[in-house]
Formats: C-alpha cells, structure tokens, sequence
C-alpha cells in the first residue's frame, strides 16, 4: 500500500523536527562542537565533583541576567551560581 503524498510531506516535517530538537547548540552557553557525555557519565561526573542536583524556581529578570553571565563564564551557569551564592552566603555571616 502507497503512502499518500500528505502522509510522506508529514514524515519528513517530523524528521526535520526531531533533528532539530538534537542540534540544540549553544544550550547552557556550550558550543555544538563540545562532546556531550551521556546523561549516566555525565552524572558520574557531577558525583565525582561533590555536586548535587538543586532546583529552585526563580524570577525570569533574574533567569535572564544569570544567563548573560553564565554564556561569558567558564564554568558555566554553575560556576556562576557557585560565585554567587558563595558571596551572598560569607556575607550574610558577617
């Protein structure tokens, strides 16, 4: 049985789709040409470092401004939180 002309145009749109949603570069101020290690390794990884998952919801302005320190920093938006907090924490035990 032939697929119809609708059905194919639809299997490409989803093709397309599903390639784009792999080529997410630049996600997290990374680049596409870094190798991202699989989400097992990569949790390996954070094990090893001492780091643990903490998930929080903030205001979008400061999202925002996070994010524009994170794309320059070269840690990343962990590295930036790290800093951050760490000041914000030796301060209030002063």
């Amino acid at each position: 049985m032939a697929m119809k002309k609708f059905d194919l145009e639809k299997n490409k749109a989803l093709k397309l789709a599903n390639d784009l949603k792999r080529s997410t570069a630049g996600r997290f101020g990374g680049t596409a040409t870094q190798a991202a290690p699989d989400r097992r390794a990569q949790r390996k990884l954070d094990q090893e470092l001492g780091l643990v998952p903490f998930a929080c919801k903030l205001n979008a302005d400061l999202v925002a401004q996070l994010k524009e320190r994170a794309a320059a920093h070269p840690e990343g938006m962990t590295g930036v939180l790290t800093e951050v907090l760490q000041r914000g924490l030796a301060s209030d035990a002063k």
